[in-house]
């Protein structure tokens, strides 16, 4: 049978979980692109001596049951991809997303991995690549001497070279969206892997099909509130305390009854 203090040690075990999910979202309040974990919580099974609707004697029926629950787990923390604030920044190659989508970037292993940061610079061959080095699925490169760079919020990029009057084009940047954007698997640096969970990627231009709309210059912030996250801070400690008080009484009614029975 479970005992009060295995379910209160049940309650510390997901508390100290949701308390490390709170820190990682303060730590990253200012991580461009990022994205908030939510803990979600569970109830553990129950032990049911006596169930409703068991015979209680002459003929009549318990119209409740006699149970109790041994605890509590996480389930699993939730990742919530609501839009982040944009900061401007007026760096051409800058590209903040507008609504649903990742970029899909070239792993060194030659996979996939998608992220929402958008800060972008040019590599030694012209390509658009992210700040470790990654470049985009679909290539960008931007042609040598090109004095201005304009990214439409369709994704067409396109360049004004020296001498010459008219842009010219040198690429798309894709956006891939998945059915269930919460199922990506974190890899840290900024970057998500898919996972059965998550659904096949699907890729298009912006603005098409659901894909967010980019804009050039800015950069979308963490979508973290401090204020929410401290004050669930607050409320996961007085939690942890009150499971704590739990332990202790428990022990001390135990010990009583060693003692003294």
């Amino acid at each position: 049978m479970t005992t009060a203090l295995q379910i209160a040690r049940s309650g510390l075990d997901a508390l100290d979980q949701r308390m490390k999910t709170i820190s990682n979202n303060l730590a990253n309040v200012n991580t461009t692109g990022f994205k908030r974990d939510r803990a979600a919580f569970v109830t553990m099974m129950y032990q049911d001596p006596r169930q409703a609707g068991t015979a209680s004697g002459n003929g009549t029926q318990y119209a409740t049951g006699l149970g109790t629950g041994t605890g509590v787990r996480v389930a699993g923390t939730e990742r919530i991809h609501a839009q982040g604030s944009m900061t401007q920044t007026d760096n051409a190659l800058d590209l903040a997303i507008e609504g649903s989508g990742f970029f899909a970037v070239v792993m060194p292993d030659g996979t996939q991995a998608y992220t929402r940061d958008g800060s972008f610079k040019l590599s030694a061959t012209g390509e658009m690549v992210t700040s470790a080095g990654l470049r985009l699925a679909e290539a960008v490169a931007i042609p040598e001497g090109a004095q201005s760079i304009t990214i439409a919020v369709d994704g067409t990029v396109s360049a004004v070279l020296a001498g010459q009057a008219a842009p010219v084009e040198a690429g798309q940047v894709q956006l891939t969206r998945f059915l269930n954007p919460a199922g990506l698997e974190p890899k840290g640096d900024n970057l998500y892997v898919e996972t059965a969970a998550s659904g096949a990627p699907q890729a298009g231009a912006p603005g098409v099909d659901g894909a967010g709309n980019l804009r050039q210059g800015a950069l979308e912030g963490s979508n973290v509130s401090t204020v929410q996250e401290l004050v669930d801070m607050i409320e996961t400690q007085r939690a942890y305390e009150v499971n704590a008080k739990v332990i202790n009484a428990a022990d001390e009614m135990s010990r009583y009854v060693t003692q003294n029975v």
